[in-house]
C-alpha cells in the first residue's frame, strides 16, 4: 500500500526536488500551497500526478484536513519568522491534529545544535522552532546536511573563479561539509517513508577543507589556485557586524552578513559531523564536489 506523504513549501527549489524524489519512490504525494500561488507551478505539480491543495496558511483547520491519513509531513518552507517560525508551528500544530505519526522541519543545513545562539540569524529561527517541536506529540526528524553545494557556483564565495583563489577564514585544514539539492531531496524522500528514523540525521555529500578545495579546483583547471586569507574568524565576525549596522535587510532571506555568519560557522569548527548517516539509505549515489564542479565546467574556464 502507497504511503501518503504531504509537502508544505512545494513549490520551492527543493520542495519540487522532494516531491520528485517521493513520486520516484512511488509515493502517494499531496502538497499544500498558499493561496497565491502561481497557477503555473500548480498545474506542474498535477501533471505530475500530485494532488495540491491552495490554503490560507493561517488556518490551522484547514491544513489539517488536507493531513489526514499521510504517513508523515514535509516541510521545505522557506523564510524568516513569520514562515520557519509561525507558519511552521501552524503546518505542525495541524499536523498533530490530523494525527500524523512524523514531521521533518525545514532545516537542512549545517548542523546547529551546538552554534552559541545570537550569532546566526536564520539558524537561531530554525533553533526557535526546535523548542517548539520537542515539545509536541508528534516524532521529528531533522536532516543536517552542511551547505547546499549548488552554492558553490552561485552565491557561496568560497570559490573565486576569476582570481584563482579560495576564499579562507580562519584554519585552512578545517572540513566543511556539502550536498547537492538532489541529494537531500533523495534522502529527504527516503527519511518521510522511513518508519523509525531518529529525531536527528547528518549527511554529507562531500567534505573538503580550504586548503583541499585549491588542490582540487587546481586539478580541474589546469590552472594554480592558492588560498586567500583576509584575516581569521575574529576579523570575520568585526565584518559581519559592519556590515549588518551599515546594510541590515532586516527583510532580505539572505543578506550579505548572512552568508558571511554562514562561512564563519563552516569554517569555525562548530559544525563538523562527529557521525555520518548517509549509509542508511543504500541506494543514494552521493554526488562528490569534484563530480559536481565537472558538471559546472563553464565556471571552470
Amino acid at each position: 500500500m502507497k504511503k501518503t506523504i504531504v509537502v508544505v513549501g512545494a513549490t520551492g527549489n527543493l520542495g519540487v526536488k522532494i516531491i520528485n524524489a517521493l513520486l520516484a519512490k512511488e509515493a502517494d504525494v499531496k502538497a499544500i500551497v498558499r493561496l497565491e500561488t502561481d497557477i503555473k507551478k500548480i498545474n506542474e505539480l498535477e501533471k505530475k500526478g500530485v494532488t495540491v491543495y491552495q490554503v490560507d496558511f493561517n488556518n490551522k483547520s484547514e491544513i489539517s484536513k488536507h493531513c489526514i491519513g499521510a504517513h508523515c509531513v514535509v516541510s521545505a518552507l522557506a523564510g524568516l519568522r513569520k514562515t520557519v517560525v509561525d507558519t511552521q508551528k501552524i503546518v505542525l500544530n495541524a499536523a498533530i491534529e490530523a494525527n500524523v505519526r512524523r514531521f521533518i522541519p525545514s532545516d537542512y543545513s549545517i548542523d546547529f545544535t551546538n552554534l552559541i545562539e545570537g550569532q546566526n540569524r536564520n539558524l537561531d529561527l530554525r533553533k526557535e522552532f526546535h523548542h517548539y517541536l520537542d515539545k509536541a506529540p508528534i516524532k521529528a526528524t531533522s536532516i543536517f546536511n552542511g551547505a547546499f553545494m549548488d552554492l558553490l557556483t552561485t552565491d557561496m564565495p568560497l570559490i573565486m573563479f576569476k582570481l584563482k583563489r579560495i576564499l579562507c577564514w580562519g584554519n585552512p585544514n578545517q572540513i566543511m561539509e556539502f550536498t547537492t539539492t538532489y541529494n537531500v531531496a533523495e534522502y529527504t524522500a527516503e527519511v518521510a517513508l522511513d518508519e523509525d528514523s531518529p529525531r536527528y540525521l547528518r549527511i554529507a555529500g562531500d567534505r573538503l577543507s580550504c586548503n583541499q578545495f585549491a588542490k582540487l579546483l587546481t586539478e580541474l583547471t589546469g590552472k594554480k589556485y592558492k588560498i586567500f586569507r583576509p584575516g581569521g574568524i575574529k576579523l570575520l565576525n568585526i565584518l559581519i557586524k559592519i556590515t549588518r549596522f551599515f546594510s541590515p535587510s532586516k527583510k532580505d532571506l539572505y543578506p550579505a552578513w548572512q552568508g558571511m555568519q554562514y562561512m564563519r560557522d563552516m569554517m569555525e569548527g562548530r559544525v563538523v559531523f562527529q557521525k555520518y548517516d548517509n549509509d542508511r539509505y543504500s541506494k543514494i549515489k552521493w554526488t562528490s564536489i569534484k563530480e559536481f564542479l565537472n558538471l559546472e565546467e563553464v565556471n571552470l574556464k
